[in-house]
């Protein structure tokens, strides 16, 4: 929990008795590898921020090939965010990459602590602002070449690399799995 407190802090200044009450909301969830944070065609019911983990955000293409869009790592918040706070059903799925350990608040909980805390939006908007800029911001661009995605992956994730599959990371990255073992072989 000390790690949640010292990332919302990064957003705005709280009380210790708001502190503790956002500590309150918050329930510790333990989501196995290949599970599910949340589904495409349901509704996304709880935000979440990753104590320890990896969280992938991937979607079926038409050709029902799956797609990995983004990453979101340790001390971070993790959510389908527009479709939660429209109560819409998601598009993607978010699914866990490694065991994780969460500190999730349901919406009900989400919508009360800004009911009882005055600064809590303006923390929670730049909370959901950086996660949001995070899962976009961290897709290749599929105009480079492969190397230079690679190694941009690298620079974004550093920590991750040897915790995420690497057929995740092709997929990511948009090419195949021995297009990728070519790549690593090549900047070693």
């Amino acid at each position: 929990m000390e790690k949640l407190v010292q990332y919302i802090l990064k957003f705005g200044s709280l009380s210790k008795q708001e502190v503790e009450l956002v500590l309150n909301k918050g329930k510790t969830l333990q989501i196995n590898k290949d599970d599910y944070f949340s589904e495409a065609g349901k509704i996304p019911k709880q935000v979440g921020f990753i104590a320890e983990g990896v969280i992938r955000g991937c979607y079926y293409n038409k050709k029902g090939e799956e797609i990995t869009r983004c990453f979101v790592l340790e001390n971070s918040m993790v959510c389908d965010y527009l479709n939660f706070e429209a109560n819409t059903p998601s598009s993607e799925y978010l699914q866990a990459v490694t065991n994780c350990s969460l500190i999730v608040f349901s919406k009900k909980d989400w919508e009360e602590l800004s009911d009882s805390i005055v600064e809590w939006d303006s923390v929670k908007n730049k909370m959901v602002q950086l996660c949001m800029y995070q899962k976009s911001r961290k897709g290749p661009v599929i105009s480079q070449d492969a190397t230079t995605r690679y190694l941009e992956f690298l620079e974004n994730y550093p920590s991750a690399i040897n915790r995420i599959p690497l057929s995740y990371v092709a997929s990511y990255l948009g090419v195949t799995q021995q297009s990728l073992s070519r790549i690593r072989r090549n900047i070693r």
